[in-house]
């Protein structure tokens, strides 16, 4: 059960208009934020995509989180890459690899020790002034992509 009570109002809540169970409410409801999440992922870097490549890296940090979360979908989970694998899977999407490498790095995406790169082993805890510059899809979809390591 959630200890976040403010949720747990929202669920109740959705209890009393439609007649379900907290669990089906609950569920529902975390369907709804994963399908606000994936749209509004697909909204920041829809139009930035063109086959595969982006024109530019983005400026605005949320926009830049979100190209960077579809970067890293490109890599697999807990395998490990050599520098040279990273720059030629980020070469497929931008020309300046080494801004996306340190980025990904940064965003704590990738990890790198002893000159190999892997994707982190588990989502970034992030503070709360970092959380407003992160999509909500980092959330949903991260923890799971990140397992399948």
């Amino acid at each position: 059960m959630t200890r976040d009570s403010d949720f747990k109002q929202v669920v109740r809540t959705r209890m009393a208009e439609t007649g379900e169970t907290y669990t089906a409410a609950r569920a529902a409801l975390q369907r709804e934020a994963y399908d606000a999440a994936r749209a509004e992922q697909d909204r920041l870097v829809g139009r930035l995509f063109r086959d595969g490549r982006i024109e530019r890296v983005p400026a605005k940090r949320k926009v830049r989180a979100a190209v960077l979360l579809e970067v890293l979908s490109r890599f697999e989970p807990g395998r490990d890459y050599a520098e040279r694998e990273v720059n030629e899977v980020l070469l497929g999407v931008h020309e300046d690899f080494a801004y996306l490498r340190r980025e990904l790095v940064n965003y704590h995406f990738l990890e790198r020790a002893d000159g190999r790169y892997r994707t982190a082993a588990r989502a970034p805890e992030r503070a709360a002034v970092e959380r407003q510059e992160i999509p909500a899809w980092e959330a949903h979809w991260l923890p799971g992509f990140l397992a399948e390591g």
